[in-house]
This record gives C-alpha cells, structure tokens and sequence, in this order.
C-alpha cells in the first residue's frame, strides 16, 4: 500500500454489514449498525483524511435506524397486543363474576321485598325500570339490568327456576360476546356458589370458581 493511502474504516464497514444483517435480525443488527455507524463516523473525521468509508457507516446508519423504526411500529405492536387482549379478557371476567355476585345479592334482596314473587325471572324487574314489585326494583344499574356488561351476557339458567310464584330458586349464566371478550363461562344459583366451564354455558355442576 502507498504511503498516505486511506484505509477504510472497520467500524464503518461493520455498520453496513449489521445494517444487511438486520434485515433478518431488526432489533439486533440495527441497534449495532447505529453504534457502530456513528462510531466510524467519528473515527474517520478523528483521521484527519488517514481513514474514509464515511457512505458505508451512513448506509449502516440509514439501515439500522430504518430497521429499529420496523421493530417498534410493527414488531413490537405484535407481541404486545396479544398480551393486552389477554388483560382485557382477564378484566371481563373478573367483571362478569363480580357482576354474578351484584345478582345474587340483588335476587336475595328482591326475594325479600316481594315474598309473593320470590327470586326474579328477569334481570330488568331488579332494575331501574322493574315494575313487577316496585319495592324490589333498582337492584341493579341498568347495564346490568339490560344482560349485558363488559363483553359479557346475563341470561337466566331456565331449569334453575320454576316459573311458578313465589320462586324459590334461581339461577344466571354469564357468557362471553365473542371469543376475544371472555375464555370462561360462569353460573351461580341460590347457594351464592359461583361455577364456571372453559367449553360451554356453565351450570350446578360445572368446576366451582376459587
């Protein structure tokens, strides 16, 4: 080599070669294509001309930032939406049963403001709108009221009640929407206990929820 011929620079060569690299690994090729493009950079403007290969370590640079933006626009949305579904499904269901205990608390209280009826058929006679027995209405709000809330719906467990005044036994299903708002279904009849089924409507004898 002649004396006073520019040699290229290994940190910029490194940071193009990283930038390819992160085409297939974003994260880490593109993280060390930006610390080394930035270090060759600085090395050959530090050479005072001894050293060159400046476009090589902008290419590198222009890659791996390119590669890094990939990684937390699309990369990162992908792990981590599958992780807030599964908090908001979580959330649904600890709602639903909680929503199962607001029921069985209201049915107690309904059946106690009106012995003529016993525990209510319907969700909308413990609501703000029940007409039935008024002394027994305004037990629950009206989402609930309505069967639906928080991605959940409330039906009545048909063989749990008698259809016959005054009734003495009662018994709600809670199910999910759709598969994205709830994995487990849940039941609760007149004992309070709260059941619950990953394959279909829960009833009396489904898993008991601990």
């Amino acid at each position: 080599m002649a004396m006073g011929q520019s040699q290229t620079s290994g940190k910029a060569i490194g940071s193009l070669v990283c930038g390819i690299v992160g085409l297939i690994i974003p994260l880490i090729g593109g993280v060390v294509a930006i610390v080394l493009g930035h270090l060759g950079l600085s090395e050959i403007k530090r050479s005072a001309g001894r050293l060159k290969g400046d476009g090589l370590a902008i290419a590198g640079l222009v890659m791996g930032y390119l590669e890094a933006a990939f990684f937390v626009l699309l990369i990162i949305p992908a792990i981590m939406i599958p992780n807030l579904l599964r908090a908001k499904m979580a959330a649904n269901e600890a709602s639903a049963v909680g929503s199962l205990r607001t029921i069985t608390t209201a049915e107690i209280s309904y059946a106690s403001s009106c012995p003529e009826i016993g525990f209510a058929y319907a969700l909308s006679e413990m609501g703000p709108k029940g007409t039935a027995c008024p002394k027994g209405a305004n037990q629950l709000d009206l989402a609930l009221s309505s069967g639906n809330k928080t991605g959940y719906r409330f039906t009545p467990h048909l063989s749990s009640f008698s259809e016959h005044a005054p009734e003495t036994a009662f018994g709600w299903n809670a199910d999910p929407m759709s598969v994205s708002t709830g994995r487990r279904h849940f039941f609760v009849d007149q004992t309070g206990v709260i059941r619950f089924s990953t394959t279909g409507q829960a009833d009396e004898n489904s898993e008991i929820l601990q």
